[in-house]
């Protein structure tokens, strides 16, 4: 999944950056909120971490121009004011969640995996395609009840798809949302990745579960 952050604590926002990083996620981080304006509205991003004191351009004022423009990522406002009035103004704004300064990396983790599994069919920390388990708490895959380790990638390439099941995903959306902004879009990464997980995945099962669409991209499916 690719985040990014908007935060111009310099410290907090690397501090994040290399947390969320280490959990496998896609950062990208703009220290004003012209940048991250700017970002918000140019990239395709699966979440956003927004601060509302912010140079140039505030937080509130991004989350109103996104949500007017009609970008529907979720968004997780973070503030040093924690009085009711300022939470019900982000969240009648267009924030999804509110996250007071401060605060425990363990909880903002917990808020992030709530709010993916809110914009998409999964509404569980387990997955289930078939006979394939995956557990987004604990990383955690299982096929036919046999546990199949998983590079940090190739666990977030399949979660990614899983969330994702029954829709095609070209190979361009893939890489955008597994790599960060300064990544080579024109790499054939995926393609090694899609390999290594069908010989863990399907290799020795009938069924299949990942296909090639030819000319689109590829799709995980019953």
């Amino acid at each position: 999944m690719r985040i990014l952050i908007v935060e111009d604590e310099k410290s907090l926002a690397d501090v994040l950056k290399k947390g969320l990083e280490e959990e496998e996620y896609a950062v990208d981080v703009a220290y004003n909120g012209e940048d991250g304006l700017f970002m918000a509205e140019n990239e395709p991003y699966d979440l956003i971490i927004l601060d509302i004191m912010l140079p140039i351009v505030d937080g509130m004022t991004i989350l109103k121009k996104i949500r007017k423009a009609g970008i529907k990522t979720p968004v997780l406002m973070l503030t040093a004011k924690d009085t009711v009035t300022d939470k019900i103004s982000g969240l009648d704004s267009g924030a999804d969640d509110y996250l007071t300064k401060p605060f425990s990396f363990e909880e903002l983790l917990a808020r992030i995996r709530a709010l993916l599994r809110r914009d998409s069919w999964v509404k569980t920390s387990t997955i289930e395609i078939g006979d394939l388990v995956i557990d987004m708490t604990t990383r955690e895959v299982k096929r036919g009840g046999k546990v199949i380790l998983l590079s940090p990638k190739e666990y977030a390439l399949l979660e990614y798809m899983a969330i994702n099941k029954n829709k095609v995903l070209s190979r361009t959306s893939l890489t955008e949302h597994l790599y960060d902004y300064d990544f080579d879009l024109d790499s054939n990464v995926i393609d090694v990745f899609i390999n290594r997980l069908r010989n863990k995945i399907d290799r020795g099962f009938d069924k299949k579960l990942i296909h090639t669409v030819r000319g689109a991209g590829y799709i995980l499916k019953e």
